[in-house]
């Protein structure tokens, strides 16, 4: 199985950002305009939160709130779990499932160098499976 680090090398790309005092809005036009579901927030180069979908949808639709008056820093997850580069998928998976999250910034010490989606991570999941399975099929007809 992967560690974090080979699956953040072979999804290459950066990750996207936004500053805390962003609008609401300005967030949820980069999701829609990358196709993804979360932003990793980043204020003076440091890692302060990450925005998902889930923290939009609980935090401003369902309190009838404007996502044009809100800035990024009221509505993020301002405690942010992360990963190092040498944790392994199935670590992740686990953590993941634990703490109910969907994205996982990777950082190597205090700098940012990949963020992984559960999508990620079950890719790799089956990927890797799929690799067994072959395997195994080869050892059987020898």
């Amino acid at each position: 199985m992967k560690t974090v680090r080979q699956l953040v090398q072979a999804k290459g790309g950066g990750v996207h950002t936004i500053a805390p005092d962003a609008r609401v809005i300005d967030a949820l036009k980069l999701m829609a305009e990358k196709e993804i579901g979360a932003l990793v927030v980043v204020d003076n180069g440091k890692l302060a939160g990450i925005l998902s979908e889930r923290d939009y949808a609980r935090k401003v639709i369902l309190l009838g709130k404007s996502s044009h008056d809100i800035p990024v820093r009221e509505i993020m997850t301002d405690k942010v779990l992360t990963v190092p580069p040498s944790q392994t998928v199935e670590e992740c998976m686990a953590l993941m499932t634990t703490r109910r999250v969907r994205h996982l910034p990777v950082t190597e010490g205090e700098r940012l160098i990949g963020l992984l989606s559960i999508g990620d991570l079950v890719k790799e999941v089956i990927a890797d499976k799929e690799q067994t399975i072959k395997e195994l099929e080869s050892y059987i007809h020898r």
